[in-house]
């Protein structure tokens, strides 16, 4: 058998062309000197600072030059991993459903530090250890990117704008960065697009009704308004054309994609009953509730969402900044067709004072589509040992890590 060395590097790029997550270009850069240098690292460079939104959604004239050096943002991308154990060749099938996996959110900040997150919010885990990741089984399962105010500090929200950003990397560099495109909300519930050749963000005038939602799907960009209506964005010419058409009932949409498939998630909202009193100051804060979900397939064909009343094996996940899905296999849990969502109301009313007891899990819930009721994460004991504490086979191995920088060749 040939050394790892000897293999040639033609066969060698081949194999880098399916890698998509920096974890598999860095372990495919650790086995030797000669695959290490065989590809450079995969390196998306951004520029450090964003012109800020304008207010006014005609006034489209700040752009990255003409900004001042201490107003405006920056960018920061955060990735949901699934983190297990490896497993040994002679482990069964029942042992590794008892495996637990750790679900967590990291951002990758300035000087490559990575800090972690939940994985369905903006709320930084205080963790201190130091993890091995090539001793690991590490999977991918979502992405966002959020844009920070400049001066402000990363660990409070304050200093998010708090809409959900997407990012369009185009494949070419314009000088010292690459070519990219952002869609997000303005504040005027309209699309607002940021391309770099421009440096200038661009507001969409197309708004029948708000929009919730925004994705990148299959490479291209959409958006689902608070109707349902679902729109796809053509970013070079700013043309906006109807995919599917309005969905009526819930409250806010969310975009997910789910084994290939794209999914409406439509969540609907109530003014609990037990928290509505007749004084004004009661009434001010009055708090909503989520009392159930829809789930809707996109059929492009006829233009239409279509009816989905059954999630099978997989689990959706509605978070602050992303949306994703993943199946029971990979989460190593025994049930699935469930949602599960960030809900404040859990914590206001006491609800999920079962949780694991640290808050991090106590504004989740979990909607199961089966029996079509809404419990707190804490009553699904599999689910919340997802998110936190992170298990023992973390936090008992105390390994010392190598850092996730790339070495030079």
């Amino acid at each position: 058998m040939a050394e790892w060395s000897e293999i040639p590097k033609e066969l060698l790029h081949q194999v880098t062309q399916s890698l998509d997550t920096s974890f598999d270009f860095f372990r495919f850069r650790t086995v030797c000197s000669t695959w290490r240098s065989s590809v450079e690292p995969k390196l998306h460079r951004l520029p450090g600072r964003f012109p800020i939104l304008p207010n006014n959604e005609d006034d489209n004239h700040i752009n990255v030059s003409s900004s001042n050096a201490c107003f405006g943002f920056h960018l920061s991308k955060r990735t949901v991993y699934l983190i297990s154990p490896p497993q040994t060749r002679d482990e069964t099938e029942s042992v590794a459903m008892t495996t637990k996996s750790w679900l967590v959110k990291v951002e990758e900040g300035a000087q490559n530090r990575k800090s972690l997150l939940n994985p369905l919010k903006r709320h930084r885990f205080d963790f201190s250890e130091v993890i091995d990741i090539e001793k690991l089984s590490i999977l991918e399962i979502g992405h966002e990117y959020v844009l920070n105010y400049i001066n402000c500090s990363p660990n409070n929200d304050v200093s998010l704008y708090m809409e959900k950003v997407v990012l369009m990397n185009l494949g070419y560099s314009e000088g010292d960065f690459d070519a990219f495109v952002l869609l997000t909300i303005h504040v005027s519930g309209k699309l607002a697009i940021f391309k770099s050749s421009d440096k200038k963000w661009t507001i969409l005038q197309d708004m029948p009704s708000p929009y919730d939602d925004v994705m990148l799907y299959k490479g291209n960009f959409y958006a689902v308004d608070n109707n349902g209506r679902t729109v796809l964005i053509d970013y070079s010419s700013f043309h906006v054309s109807l995919v599917a058409n309005p969905v009526f009932g819930g409250d806010k949409k969310y975009l997910v994609e789910c084994k290939g498939d794209l999914l409406l998630v439509d969540m609907y909202l109530s003014i609990d009953s037990g928290t509505v009193d007749s004084s004004v100051f009661d009434a001010y804060f009055m708090r909503e509730k989520t009392v159930k979900f829809e789930a809707f397939k996109l059929d492009e064909g006829s233009k239409a969402w279509v009816n989905v009343d059954n999630l099978n094996e997989n689990l959706l996940f509605l978070g602050e900044d992303c949306c994703f899905s993943a199946s029971i296999d990979d989460l190593h849990v025994s049930k699935g067709n469930n949602v599960l969502f960030v809900d404040s109301f859990f914590i206001w009313s006491g609800e999920n004072d079962e949780g694991n007891g640290d808050g991090h899990d106590h504004d989740v819930g979990v909607f199961d589509f089966e029996n079509q009721c809404i419990k707190p994460v804490g009553q699904y004991p599999e689910y919340s040992k997802l998110f936190w504490p992170p298990p023992s086979w973390i936090t008992s191995t105390m390994l010392e890590v190598q850092n996730h920088s790339e070495e030079p060749n």
